[in-house]
């Protein structure tokens, strides 16, 4: 049961954010947008730190000084990881004229829907290594600590959801044709997830590294997506504030669900 929520719980806050094209077919605005995005940059970077590389390390302690190597190795592999996908995979940011990655003759809502795909694939990888490390039972990462970082994506996954399904209602789409758009293109979080948990099972040693790769994986997207987005257009300090909402939420959450 545990598991199940684990891997499903992420997915469950872009399915609810998609449902919004059922209450409206307004876009969100801007300003709305941007701050949102502000908010998941804080609580991804929260769960790099908290959820990933502060397990890392004690999954590595009895390497003494060296323990750190996992951590950093596996950080620094989830970054090119990411740099790799983000080369090869065409895909467009929300506000941005320019797509991104290989020419491709893909529409603009197919390409919007893979740059949140590239954006849930690390946050799949950190729900599965983190339930992995769970199941190892070795103490390293809590029930608590495995929750909290299910809910805190969820959390930040609502507006991903949202962000997909909005502006294509908005454009004329059918509601059902542009929820599934913006389900779909959460689709491949709890499939990464699952990847990540059989993998990390197979091979435990692995775990610390696996955890690092998760924690560089996500902290590409924050840098190279996320806070730019939430940093563009009319200054605002909104997504500042929202991110710094979106860190101590899931810090909270983190000591709160001990």
């Amino acid at each position: 049961m545990e598991l199940i929520r684990g891997l499903l719980l992420p997915f469950l806050g872009t399915l609810g954010g998609a449902a919004c094209v059922f209450l409206t077919r307004q876009e969100l605005r801007p300003l709305i947008r941007r701050s949102l995005e502000g908010f998941a940059a804080g609580v991804m970077t929260a769960a790099a730190v908290w959820s990933l590389l502060l397990p890392a390390l004690e999954q590595a302690a009895a390497m003494g000084r060296w323990s750190v190597v996992p951590a950093v190795g596996g950080f620094w592999l989830g970054i090119f990881f990411l740099l790799l996908l983000d080369r090869t995979v065409p895909h467009l940011h929300q506000d941005s004229g320019q797509p991104e990655g290989p020419r491709s003759r893909l529409e603009r809502t197919t390409m919007l829907a893979l740059a949140v795909t590239l954006h849930n694939i690390p946050e799949g990888l950190a729900v599965g290594v983190t339930l992995a490390g769970r199941m190892a039972g070795d103490g390293t990462v809590s029930a608590a600590g495995a929750l909290a970082l299910a809910l805190g994506i969820a959390l930040q996954n609502f507006p991903e959801g949202a962000v997909i399904s909005l502006p294509l209602r908005a454009s004329g789409m059918g509601r059902g044709r542009a929820f599934w758009y913006g389900v779909l293109s959460g689709a491949a979080e709890p499939l990464a997830a699952g990847a990540a948990f059989l993998a990390a099972g197979l091979t435990l040693p692995a775990l610390p590294y696996l955890l690092g790769f998760a924690a560089g994986a996500m902290i590409y997207v924050v840098v190279e997506e996320l806070i730019p987005e939430a940093s563009a257009g009319e200054h605002s300090n909104l997504g500042t504030l929202l991110f710094a909402l979106g860190f101590t939420l899931m810090l909270a959450l983190d000591v709160v669900l001990e």
